[in-house]
């Protein structure tokens, strides 16, 4: 069943990507509102242009930037040194030095408090953890010691206690699991839908599946169901833990064997007999799918298999084919979806199953929309499956039903919002300019003593700390409250912060603020210097830093077009950069001529796609060469960047060309499309590439 529309219808290589689910494809495989969001965010109805009637500018008096004593700021600083080399005795000592310091003093209190909380061997120091509740009143300390202070109380056997804590408003898995795991030992006993629901592989919530097993609160089908989802993630030890409480130690032993070598195990058996041999024959023949020749796998399965199991593990089983041919790409993709019927698979499975029908040639629609109506109803409901769903109508002749699944995602900023208001034959536009913003709300954000410990925490470098900061201190503002925050942020340069703190807004759209210009158009004349578009240089760096300079990602690509190491070092002695040394990366002139200069590269490399070279910039331009290979037939732009299969890349392209839209409408004053931008993808013979 599909959500609310189906029922009118019917009436840079910067950083490699990652075939399995990750945060970033929290539902289905996109994480919709998360990505709506943080591709540009939603018109408001009639209150798009600032129409909406905003709270009186607020009284503020001048602001007194509090006086911070050099040795107690310096001690916060020597403290978080002896945090990193955990030197303890050290941070013990810093710690009244540090209270003086009226900003930042309270960090070192709580880097102790918070190791004493996650020490298992201590008891949990209760009594310490109040005075510091009740010394940092509504502050992000004060909620982050209170999740710590939970998984303590739990971890130590204390539920009662746990269960009387004040609870944190936005829990993570592990503070869920602990909570539910508290209510279950304390006599309320957690049902299989809420553990099934928070789970999550860490060792909180491993414990609560521990006791789960234990006091029989899955069934045997809900346990096999959640080994299946878990055999997705093709990460090992979190297979093994969970096949350890699923099995015992005799069925353990196959399910080693047959994780070891699938095609050996089977060929040892016989007909299975008992539920917890056909449950373990399933696994192996879905293991199968990952062979390196999967078509002669398949007819293995097929001839030797098909006929013993049941109909629904075999649906599974084609299911786990088709993501793995899926995810590689193949033609064999969408034939093997197809045999899995309407058995239920995770959202993720359920995504590339209407990703392989989109990559067929020639595309039945009528199957791109059997695969969506495949969805639950929340998944389906997501715009890039609404956008897909409205095409597949239209295909069909239902023009009337496709309209109104596009209306119903054009609202959206983002990548199918785009497209979809192409598709009603919209211009494409920016949004009206809000009023300007009275600057009493700056001056209050600059006031707000949360937004003032975030600042100085982005001022001594220390991001991981100052982020959920700012973000702690922006719950609960108003529109005008949030755009004076984004206001604070632009006048301290920290660039994320303006572009992350508007997209909240819920009436007013800036995009003033939203698609942030910075640097006074140096980036724009190193992109005109080599003939670049500056509106793509612009798309790809808010989506790469989000113009933070001494950005630095996992995988060791620095500064604001986040270069890798063998990338700055390649591009520098292409383009003659005499001198060039690594610690040069993080320079803005440096990393913004090597960055339009790779990126230029990239481009002509590939035939002056901006949407192929936005993915090579991203997963290393020999990747693109490859899919674009494996095409059967030449495919829209906007099926070339849903098919991508690495999950960062796909958000990544999506997001780029999305964003590169809206500048280059800010920049030109006139409409552009995205369409146009996105193009077709034709086949073409793979070929190596030399650049990195």
């Amino acid at each position: 069943m599909l959500a609310w529309g189906l029922a009118a219808a019917l009436g840079l290589s910067g950083c490699a990507g990652a075939h399995a689910p990750t945060q970033a494809e929290a539902q289905a495989g996109e994480a919709p509102q998360a990505a709506l969001v943080a591709d540009g965010g939603t018109v408001p109805g009639a209150a798009a242009a600032g129409a909406a009637s905003e709270p009186a500018a607020p009284v503020v008096p001048a602001y007194v930037a509090p006086t911070v004593p050099p040795a107690a700021r310096q001690a916060v600083e020597d403290a978080y040194a002896a945090v990193q080399k955990r030197r303890w005795t050290d941070l013990d000592r810093l710690i009244p030095v540090a209270a003086a310091d009226p900003v930042l003093g309270q960090y070192p209190r709580y880097w102790a408090l918070q190791r004493n909380l996650q020490d298992r061997t201590s008891p949990v120091p209760n009594d310490a953890v109040r005075q510091f509740l009740h010394d940092n009143p509504d502050s992000y300390l004060n909620e982050r010691i209170r999740a710590d202070w939970i998984l303590a109380s739990v971890r130590a056997g204390d539920y009662a206690g746990a269960l009387r804590i004040q609870p944190v408003a936005d829990p993570s898995s592990a503070v869920q699991c602990s909570l539910l795991m508290a209510r279950h030992m304390t006599g309320k006993h957690a049902r299989a839908t809420e553990v099934l629901d928070v789970f999550k592989p860490n060792s909180d919530c491993w414990e609560l599946l521990d006791q789960a097993a234990a006091d029989h609160v899955l069934s045997r089908k809900e346990w096999n169901g959640l080994l299946r989802d878990i055999m997705e993630s093709s990460k090992t030890a979190d297979i093994n833990r969970l096949a350890s409480v699923v099995f015992d130690d005799a069925a353990m032993v196959q399910f080693a064997a047959l994780m070891k070598d699938p095609r050996k195990w089977l060929a040892s058996r016989s007909k299975p007999r008992s539920t917890t041999d056909f449950e373990l024959t399933a696994l192996a023949l879905s293991r199968l799918s990952r062979s390196d020749d999967r078509p002669e796998a398949a007819q293995y399965v097929q001839e030797h298999w098909a006929a013993i199991m049941p109909k629904a593990d075999m649906q599974w089983v084609w299911g786990q084919f088709g993501l793995a041919a899926a995810l590689n790409v193949e033609t064999d993709a969408a034939r093997w979806y197809r045999q899995s019927g309407f058995i239920p698979m995770t959202d993720y499975n359920h995504a590339w199953e209407v990703r392989a029908e989109l990559r067929a040639s020639p595309i039945q629609w009528d199957r791109v929309a059997a695969a969506i109506r495949k969805m639950s109803v929340a998944q389906a409901d997501e715009p890039v499956w609404r956008y897909w769903y409205g095409r597949a109508l239209a295909a069909q002749g239902n023009a009337q039903a496709a309209r109104q699944y596009y209306e119903s995602v054009a609202g959206d900023l983002g990548f199918y919002g785009q497209l979809a208001a192409e598709e009603l034959g919209r211009t494409p536009r920016l949004p009206a300019a809000p009023a300007p913003l009275d600057p009493a709300w700056t001056a209050q954000a600059r006031a707000n003593a949360g937004l003032q410990r975030a600042v100085a925490l982005f001022d001594l470098g220390w991001r991981r700390e100052a982020v959920p900061e700012w973000n702690f201190a922006l719950r609960g503002m108003s529109d005008p409250q949030l755009r004076g925050a984004a206001e604070f942020a632009r006048a301290e340069h920290i660039y994320d912060r303006v572009v992350n703190t508007s997209l909240q807004t819920r009436q007013v759209v800036d995009f003033s603020q939203r698609f942030i210009a910075p640097f006074e158009g140096r980036v724009a004349e190193k992109a005109r210097q080599i003939d670049l578009d500056p509106a793509w240089v612009y798309g790809l760096i808010r989506q790469e830093s989000r113009f933070i300079m001494d950005a630095r990602s996992w995988v060791g690509a620095s500064g604001l077009m986040q270069l890798m190491p063998a990338t700055a070092k390649y591009v520098a002695r292409k383009i003659g950069m005499k001198d060039f040394h690594p610690g040069q990366v993080n320079d803005f002139d440096t990393n913004t001529v090597l960055g339009t200069n790779y990126m230029n590269m990239v481009l002509q490399g590939l035939g002056g796609s901006q949407l192929l070279a936005t993915a090579g910039y991203n997963a290393g331009p020999g990747r693109p060469k490859r899919w674009r290979s494996q095409l059967q037939a030449p495919v829209e732009g906007a099926i070339f960047a849903e098919t991508i299969p690495f999950t960062e890349t796909r958000l990544y392209v999506k997001n780029v060309m999305s964003n590169t839209v809206w500048y280059s409408m800010l920049f030109s004053g006139k409409p552009d499309s995205l369409k146009a931008r996105l193009g077709t993808v034709s086949p073409l013979d793979g070929t190596r590439t030399a650049q990195p």
